[in-house]
């Protein structure tokens, strides 16, 4: 779980990920551990100190925030002001891994620790929009609900969906223009969901 002396790190790290315009804010970052400290995540190497990777997450009432609510409105302009502790899912608002921690499995670590939360809270599901920055580079060609698709079917594979239809997410909507400054998705992202029972029980 994050802390307060974590801030400056997890800065420094959306920063080498999403560049300064996309990365977290220290305001933004401080409201969600006072707003939901056990939805924010770290991992680190012990040996380096180094901050490999982080997670923000927040708790919604799905009967008020449908699937392709645009990111801004669903988490509060960042703040998590959104966060519903009578809510039902898990909303996995940003998920950052540090460029040299790539392919050393700390995403995965990331949502395994997601599923523990889920299951200790007794909520039903978790809930993520995928970026899909493959789709910047056929947008010209096709919609994102196309390339969406292709995904799902196997016929195209894209860095961020592929990784989450691997780790059992199941495909539930897609939110267009939600979050414009995500360029190589072309604002646009794959709404996805992940529950204990299987890929099939999600919805």
């Amino acid at each position: 779980m994050a802390r307060p002396e974590d801030i400056p790190a997890q800065v420094r790290l959306s920063r080498a990920v999403s560049g300064v315009r996309g990365a977290w804010l220290t305001q933004e970052l401080s409201s969600h551990l006072e707003i939901f400290p056990e939805g924010q995540l770290v991992v680190e190497d012990l040996d380096s100190d180094l901050l490999l990777g982080l997670a923000a997450s927040l708790v919604l009432d799905s009967r008020s925030w449908p699937p392709e609510t645009p990111w801004l409105k669903v988490t509060g302009e960042g703040r998590f002001t959104t966060h519903d502790p009578e809510g039902d899912i898990l909303y996995g608002a940003g998920l950052a891994v540090h460029p040299r921690a790539r392919g050393r499995g700390v995403a995965k670590v990331i949502y395994q620790a997601r599923e523990a939360l889920l299951e200790r809270m007794g909520l039903s599901r978790i809930r993520v929009a995928a970026r899909i920055p493959g789709y910047g580079r056929v947008s010209d060609l096709i919609s994102p609900e196309a390339y969406i698709a292709e995904v799902i079917r196997g016929e195209r594979s894209d860095p961020t969906l592929s990784f989450q239809l691997h780790m059992g997410f199941r495909f539930v909507g897609t939110a267009r223009d939600y979050l414009p400054l995500d360029t190589e998705s072309r604002g646009h992202a794959a709404v996805v969901e992940w529950t204990s029972e299987g890929t099939g029980s999600g919805g």
